[in-house]
């Protein structure tokens, strides 16, 4: 048998690190959470000062590189200075071997030249942590298929992929056999739900089994979540029921085109698009029902799994306009930059209560898209372009929150104009996490654009 090297299993990132009284670590926090944080999963950014149980370390991310501060905004670097004097220490972080878990899953992805230890590693990883780790399983080969579900070997353990994970106050119930699931990305399923407010619409395009939509419906923001995968949609209902939101929640198991063309279709409206008539033949009548279908009419009916009629499509146009004006003079417009996790990880323990939000009219205002599907999301933007109706729509524009694969030989703004052939005003892009050597996931945030020579709100295209 092939002998362990343990050395294999470690990264030692050399880092820095703020010294400041524990008073100000939450100031300090909020001033620094645009990027220049620590950002990994599961490790705090801010630390004991073993010097003085007075002090706290605040560990800055790996793009400070100088003590001096110098590659942070010299605006930042001057309201630290006004908050306290600033000590720069070194800071060493050792991670051990890159493997995350869901539950009493190990999902280990061995690198090729790891591939001869992988059932010493397995074995080492079992051991080590059993009974909270009953099963370990290694990625197999790229996604390739339909639901982008990935392929895994067991290598230790038994045969049950079925596991519950809890992430910010959530749980999530899924079969890692059957559904796309990655606990790395947590803090950024928390970071852009810590954008919206109570009372939003969100729209949740590639949904899965709900990592976005169900902390967005805790904290009382009014969900369409949709999905190919018939299982995804299973479990998202599932997790919908486990953490008491299924009032705020409408899913959809469909094609994401097809299914922003049904969501957006006026009820009653005499006159509608191909596409539109599409999407109600089209629904599909086999596999997992969705609690959410379209009539031949056009409405919005729900039929909830456990027979009880949700709410219905009755006119609260007033109370949303109203609420929609309250909110924006007391909170003002979403700031797409950043969000405060670690405040949001506080609210959504508070579960959202009572018989659910009032109904809406997703073709009259919507607050957020999101698409987290990094591998061909940028495919999708062009059906936003005609999509929403000057005289239906309420309220101020949509954001869209759209994840892709960025490569070192491309930059963020070749992505939308090569991938797109797009013209989108003053993108947002917030750096996810690096998935390869050359390869990083991105999140593109911006605002519908009102184009004049086409009475609705759209995209601009070239």
């Amino acid at each position: 048998m092939e002998k362990l090297d343990e050395s294999k299993f470690e990264q030692r990132l050399e880092l820095w690190a703020l010294r400041i009284p524990r008073e100000l670590a939450s100031a300090i926090t909020r001033l620094l959470r645009s990027g220049y944080l620590l950002d990994k999963p599961r490790v705090k950014p801010v630390v004991e000062d073993p010097e003085s149980d007075k002090n706290r370390l605040v560990v800055l991310s790996e793009r400070i590189q100088k003590p001096d501060l110098s590659d942070m905004p010299q605006q930042m670097h001057d309201s630290l200075k006004q908050l306290c004097n600033v000590d720069v220490v070194p800071y060493a972080l050792t991670l051990g071997y890159s493997y995350w878990s869901a539950g009493h899953v190990a999902h280990l992805n061995i690198s090729d030249d790891l591939l001869a230890y992988k059932y010493v590693i397995a074995k080492v990883i079992y051991d080590k942590n059993y009974p909270r780790i009953q099963t370990v399983v290694n990625k197999v080969g790229t996604i390739t298929n339909e639901y982008r579900v990935p392929e895994f070997e067991i290598l230790a353990g038994k045969n049950d992929m079925v596991t519950e994970v809890k992430q910010y106050g959530a749980t999530f119930r899924l079969d890692y056999g059957l559904v796309y699931w990655n606990s790395r990305l947590e803090h950024e399923h928390i970071r852009l739900v810590s954008l919206f407010k109570k009372g939003d619409v969100i729209c949740d395009m590639f949904a899965g089994i709900g990592p976005f939509s169900i902390p967005a419906a805790q904290k009382g923001c009014v969900v369409y979540a949709n999905d190919l995968n018939p299982d995804s949609v299973r479990y998202l209902r599932m997790n919908a029921k486990i953490n008491k939101v299924e009032d705020y929640i409408f899913t959809y198991n469909m094609d994401a085109r097809v299914f922003m063309q049904s969501l957006m279709s006026v009820t009653g409206s005499e006159t509608r698009s191909d596409c539109q008539v599409a999407a109600v033949e089209c629904y599909p009548k086999g596999g997992v029902p969705a609690n959410e279908y379209l009539s031949s009419n056009g409405n919005h009916n729900d039929v909830r799994e456990d027979g009880q009629n949700g709410a219905n499509d009755s006119s609260v146009a007033s109370t949303t306009a109203k609420k929609r004006q309250q909110t924006s003079k007391e909170e003002g417009e979403p700031d797409c930059q950043d969000g405060d996790a670690s405040q949001t990880k506080k609210r959504n323990n508070k579960r959202v209560r009572g018989s659910g939000p009032p109904p809406t009219k997703p073709w009259e205002h919507i607050d957020h898209v999101l698409m987290n599907l990094p591998a061909s999301a940028l495919e999708f933007l062009d059906c936003f372009d005609g999509l929403v109706q000057k005289k239906q729509w309420t309220g101020s524009l949509p954001w869209i929150h759209c994840y892709c694969f960025i490569r070192s030989t491309e930059s963020e703004e070749s992505i939308l104009s090569n991938k797109l052939n797009a013209k989108i005003s003053d993108p947002i892009f917030h750096r996810v996490r690096d998935v390869a050597p050359n390869k990083v996931i991105t999140l593109c945030s911006f605002r519908l654009l009102f184009s004049q020579d086409k009475m609705h709100f759209s995209v601009l295209l070239i």
